[in-house]
Order: structure tokens, then sequence, then C-alpha cells
């Protein structure tokens, strides 16, 4: 499964704001077993394999709470490479008691939980490509019952020791305020395809034919407000294209229709219609 490499366009990094950073070391070290790469006073890198920074978490000055009904994160979802690694986390948070909601999408099976800011997160891992389910060009994906006797029945639980090497961002799923403007934006700017609809609810975008890279929804209502500057909650995510000349391709694309793309810091960054930034890397 070669869905998180090239030449696909897919979700690398995401970099989270946080009110309290050595609350969220903590919670992010022994509840989710990420390992600190890098960190200063206000800043830490995590890393599963000791190299790769997936999620990156800042305690900006003068934060906030993070606020509701607003856009930005939904949930961002790290993608386990075996089905036994997901017994093994479950068993995990059973033993430390931790509550966590559940669900089986035909395409995964996934654990729902929040940080201690409130911000989402998923951890899955993907049933086999062959089993999924395409009508034309759109996947079938449901809401079921997670099957816990069979997922815990992978044999003997190994001792947890954090999260597996191989660990990948797997998708973000993001609360916008509308979805035609944002559809456009993703499609004709960065060449994602729709794979999937909730009504008119949520959509669902990938390259290379995955079941999501992205999901977007206005479950916090259509004409939802951006948060404010200092409001814990997404600062920035990571798309990772081919190379340059797709990159070049992408911000021209994205200039086309009305996308300011600008570059800060050697990043070019830029934001969805709902205000989620996007760092473009290659």
């Amino acid at each position: 499964m070669n869905f998180h490499t090239k030449p696909n366009t897919f979700v690398a990094q995401v970099n989270l704001k946080v009110q309290d950073l050595e609350r969220s070391l903590a919670f992010y070290k022994e509840v989710i077993g990420f390992k600190v790469l890098e960190q200063t006073e206000r800043t830490a890198q995590l890393t599963a394999d000791g190299k790769t920074i997936l999620l990156s978490i800042e305690q900006p000055e003068n934060v906030e709470p993070k606020m509701g009904r607003t856009t930005g994160l939904y949930h961002y979802a790290l993608l386990l490479p075996k089905r036994s690694d997901l017994a093994e986390i479950v068993q995990h948070f059973m033993e430390i008691g931790l509550r966590f909601g559940s669900s089986d999408h035909l395409v995964s099976e996934a654990l729902y939980l929040s940080d201690p800011d409130g911000n989402g997160i998923e951890i899955y891992i993907d049933r086999e490509p062959s089993e999924w389910h395409w009508n034309n060009d759109e996947v079938e994906m449901a809401v079921d019952p997670l099957n816990f006797p069979d997922l815990l029945s992978m044999g003997k639980q190994q001792l947890w020791k954090g999260l597996p090497s191989r660990t990948v961002m797997g998708h973000i799923h993001l609360h916008v305020s509308e979805l035609e403007k944002t559809e456009e934006f993703y499609t004709k700017g960065f060449g994602f395809d729709v794979v999937s609809r909730y009504g008119n609810q949520a959509l669902f975008i990938s390259t290379g034919k995955y079941h999501h890279h992205i999901g977007l929804n206005t479950w916090n209502g259509v004409g939802a407000p951006a948060p404010s500057e200092n409001s814990a909650g997404l600062q920035t995510y990571t798309l990772i294209l081919d190379n340059e000349a797709a990159r070049n391709r992408v911000i021209a694309n994205l200039r086309k229709i009305g996308a300011a793309v600008t570059k800060e810091n050697n990043q070019f960054i830029t934001s969805d219609p709902s205000g989620n930034r996007i760092l473009l890397q290659i």
C-alpha cells in the first residue's frame, strides 16, 4: 500500500497549538506513544520512527482555549502498519482506563479520542485495498460497530511499546464553512479526486484511489467562522507534492481560482476557503 508515498499527494505532518506544552507532551508520550525528536521551551516535534516528524505542538504566547463551532481540525489520523498494532493500543487504552470511541468504516478500523485541548485524534488500520468496494469512482464507507472480540483475538498481546516505527499520518479531517468552494480549492487547485460524499454535509478526497487523504465537513455549521489566531487547535498541516514542477503547477492552479499562495521562511503556504493553513512541500 503506497498511498502515502510519491507521486501521490498526501498529508505528512500536522502542527497544533496547545495551551500547556508539558501537559500535552505527557499525553502524547504516555497515552499515544510518540517519541520526542526535538523540544524547546514552547515547541516539541514528535515522531514514531525517531527521524520523521508526524506531529508538532506549540504553546503560543497568550494562547486561548480551543473554540467551539469553528472551522479547523476535526481530527488527524495516525495509520498503524498492522491490525495487531491496533489490538495492542486498544489493550493499552483499556489498561490505563482511557475512554475512546471506535468504528468499522469497511475500508478501515478506527479508534477515536481527543488530546487535552480537545484536538481530535483517530488511530486506525486499513483493510487490504482489494477488500474496498468501489461504485464507479466512489468508495463504500460506513460507520459500523468495531468488532472488539475479533480484533483482540489477534493472538497474545505484546507489551505496548508506543507507536510502531512505520506509523504514518494517514489523513486529516477538517471542519469547513462550506463545501462548494472547498471542493473546487482541493480538486482544481491540488488535483484531489472526490471519492465519497455524505449528502451535502461531508466529502472525502484522495489521490491514487485511497479511501481519503482529506475529509471535509460542515458539521460545525455552514458559515462557521475561523477560530481566533491564539486559539488552541490546528496551526498548519503539510501536503507532500511529487516534485518542484508539481508544486509550481499546484501554485499556478490555486492562483487561477483566486487562492493566495505566499512564501514564508522558504516555505510555500496557502489557506483553504475556511482558513485552514497548508504547507506545500516536496
